[in-house]
């Protein structure tokens, strides 16, 4: 059997171990689910009225669902992250990876098992979020082309936020540590566009909104399906997504490789 074959075979074992995983543990999905969700609501019905009123003269509740929701979705994503990073921290501190070390496996399946598994979780998380915040008012006006482009930018950051969760699961001593170390990323929506627009902040917490990686994703998705300016944003959001990935990517490889040798 060649290397690539061998590669998609284990990594598709790994795949379907993560999702019997899922399957049998709902309760993290769940809560993938939750807390974005109870995030809209109180957003919406608590403060939606003011903050809405905040986007323009014509500004009301249903405007400010619409202006939320990317924020929401990104929240969604980061949520999943810690996800993930607990279950690869499980892994390699409960002694099934010494056990995959000595079959005859492709090593770094287990690793694309976490993040393809983790890929259809969050995916499947965003859906049930989109479906709940079109219930409260989010009315998107994308076509199916904008539509799938909004779907694959969502991909590039949940592909780029999972391996990066990978590495910091990696890196954790404790599956304590690996549900606090991702914590920052369900922030950053805060800390940008996510929320309020970034011009009604002040000066240096204006810069670091605009300059942060999930302020241009959340433009880029406010404008496929909303249909609002994205400018350079697009652009922005794929180069984030491309060096997240890669230098994520790198760093696990680093950390797997070395817990190995040890």
């Amino acid at each position: 059997m060649s290397t690539l074959s061998l590669a998609v075979r284990d990594s598709s074992t790994m795949l379907r171990r993560n999702l019997l995983h899922m399957r049998r543990y709902p309760s993290m999905t769940l809560l993938l689910v939750g807390v974005p969700v109870i995030v809209l609501l109180l957003f919406v019905y608590v403060f939606g009225g003011t903050l809405g009123a905040g986007l323009g003269p014509t500004g009301d509740r249903s405007q400010y669902a619409n202006y939320v929701t990317p924020g929401i979705l990104l929240i969604t994503v980061a949520s999943a992250a810690q996800g993930t990073a607990i279950s690869v921290a499980m892994d390699m501190t409960e002694g099934i990876i010494a056990r995959f070390r000595t079959m005859a496996i492709f090593r770094p399946s287990v690793l694309t098992g976490h993040v393809l598994g983790s890929l259809v979780q969050t995916l499947l998380s965003l859906a049930a979020v989109t479906g709940v915040a079109l219930l409260v008012g989010f009315r998107p006006t994308a076509n199916p082309v904008e539509w799938l482009a909004a779907i694959g930018v969502l991909a590039m950051i949940t592909f780029a936020l999972t391996w990066l969760s990978v590495a910091l699961g990696l890196v954790s001593d404790s599956v304590e540590t690996a549900s606090n170390l991702p914590m920052p990323l369900i922030l950053l929506p805060f800390l940008g566009s996510g929320f309020v627009p970034t011009d009604s902040m002040p000066t240096a917490v204006r810069w670091f909104a605009d300059y942060q990686p999930f302020t241009p994703v959340m433009e880029t998705l406010r404008g496929l399906l909303l249909g609002t300016g994205i400018g350079a944003n697009g652009i922005i959001a794929v180069i984030w997504c491309v060096v997240i990935s890669a230098l994520s990517f790198l760093w696990a490889k680093t950390l797997y490789n070395r817990s190995r040798a040890t």
